[in-house]
C-alpha cells in the first residue's frame, strides 16, 4: 500500500539480429532493476530483528515467562479485548470509506464481513496482497464488484492506514520528542524534525486533494483519490484504528509502567513500521524486538509476556473467529443457493 514510475533507463541488449530488425527487446526500468534492493533490505531488517530478539530472550527464563503470563489480571484481558473490538471496528471502517468514494452502495454487514476477515487473514498469515485480495474477492465478487473495483478499494483503504499511522507518529514525535529521545536513542531535535515532516506530509496531502480531483495513473489504469472529506474521515479511521491497537497493548504492560500513552503510540507506530518494512507475517519478531529495546527500563520477562499476550488478543482469537465466520457464510451461501432451484420431480 507504491507504483511504478515512467522513466526507464536504456540497456545493452544482445538479441540475434536478423536482416529484417526484430523489434527491440524491452528495456529493463530502475525499478526492475533495483528491485531485489527492497527484498534485500527486508530480509537484513527480519534477520537482525530476530538475532537482537534472540539475544534478549535469552535472558528470560521459561519459569519467568509463565510468570508474566499468568499475572495478567482478567481487567487488563478484559481492556484488552475491548480495544482489539474498536480497533477492527474502525478496520471496517476503511472499506466503508473506500467503498463510498467508489461510489459503490455495499450492505455494512457484508463490508464489515469482508473487511474483517481479510485484516484477521492477512496479519497472521502475512502476503496480504494474496490473502486479504483473495478474501475480499470472495465476498465482494458475489455483490457485483469487479476484481479492478476491489483492487481500488484495496488502494484506497491503504491510504486510511497511512493517513492515521502519519498523524499519530508526527504528534507523539513533536510534543513527546524528549520522552522518546530516551527510549529510541535518538535526539530530540531528530525526533521533532521528523514528526513535523509527518505532519506536513499528511496535511500537506489533504490540501493537495482538497485543490481539485486527483488522479493516479499507472500503466492506463486510473484511480481518482478521495476528496478533502473522504480524506479527513480516511483520517480521523486511521488515528482511532492505530490508537486503538496500540492502547491493546498498552493495558497488557506490566503494574508499575510509568510510560505515558502518548509516548508510547509513538514507540508502538515505531515498531509497527519496522514490521511492516521487514514484510514479516504481522511485523512478527522485529515489532516484539523494537518493543523490547524501547522499554529495556521495564523487567523483561513481563513485557515479553505482555507481546505474547498481545499477539494472542489482536492477531489469534481474531484469526481464529475470521475463519469460523468465512466457514459458516460459505455453509449459508451454499444452502441460500441449493434452496434457489426447484426440486426434481420423480
Amino acid at each position: 500500500m507504491n507504483f511504478a514510475g515512467d522513466h526507464h533507463r536504456r540497456a545493452d541488449v544482445t538479441t540475434a539480429e536478423t536482416e529484417d530488425c526484430a523489434p527491440p527487446a524491452p528495456k529493463r526500468s530502475y525499478r526492475n532493476r533495483y528491485a531485489w534492493l527492497g527484498t534485500a533490505a527486508s530480509i537484513v531488517i527480519f534477520a537482525v530483528s530476530l538475532g537482537v530478539l534472540w539475544k534478549l530472550s535469552q535472558q528470560v527464563t521459561w519459569a519467568e515467562l509463565h510468570a508474566a503470563l499468568t499475572a495478567a489480571t482478567g481487567e487488563q484481558l478484559g481492556l484488552a479485548f475491548l480495544f482489539v473490538g474498536v480497533s477492527y471496528l474502525f478496520l471496517t471502517c476503511y472499506d466503508a470509506l473506500a467503498l463510498r468514494q467508489l461510489k459503490i452502495k455495499v450492505p455494512y454487514r457484508t463490508t464489515a464481513l469482508a473487511s474483517f476477515t481479510s485484516y484477521a487473514v492477512s496479519f497472521t498469515l502475512g502476503f496480504p496482497l494474496l490473502t486479504a485480495g483473495t478474501i475480499r474477492y470472495w465476498i465482494y465478487s458475489k455483490k457485483g464488484l469487479s476484481a479492478a473495483k476491489i483492487a481500488a478499494l484495496t488502494v484506497i483503504a491503504g491510504f486510511t492506514f497511512w493517513l492515521g499511522m502519519g498523524v499519530v507518529l508526527g504528534l507523539s514525535l513533536v510534543v513527546e520528542a524528549g520522552q522518546l529521545a530516551a527510549l529510541t536513542f535518538t535526539s530530540i531535535r531528530l525526533n521533532q524534525g521528523v514528526g513535523f515532516a509527518a505532519l506536513l506530509m499528511v496535511f500537506g496531502y489533504l490540501g493537495w486533494v482538497s485543490l481539485k480531483r486527483r488522479h493516479v495513473r499507472v500503466k492506463g489504469w486510473s484511480l481518482e483519490l478521495p476528496g478533502a472529506t473522504v480524506s479527513m474521515s480516511q483520517m480521523v479511521v486511521g488515528i482511532g484504528d492505530v490508537c486503538a491497537a496500540a492502547a491493546t497493548l498498552y493495558v497488557l504492560l506490566p503494574a508499575g509502567s510509568t510510560i505515558g500513552f502518548t509516548t508510547f503510540v509513538g514507540v508502538y507506530v515505531l515498531a509497527a513500521m519496522l514490521g511492516i518494512a521487514s514484510n514479516a507475517p504481522g511485523g512478527l519478531g522485529v515489532f516484539e524486538a523494537t518493543i523490547l529495546l524501547a522499554l529495556s527500563s521495564l523487567p523483561r520477562d513481563q513485557v515479553l509476556g505482555s507481546l505474547l499476550l498481545f499477539r494472542v488478543c489482536y492477531y489469534l482469537v481474531p484469526f481464529v473467529v475470521a475463519l469460523a465466520m468465512l466457514g459458516v457464510y460459505e455453509i449459508v451461501r451454499r444452502l441460500r443457493a441449493a434452496s434457489s432451484f426447484p426440486s426434481g420431480g420423480s
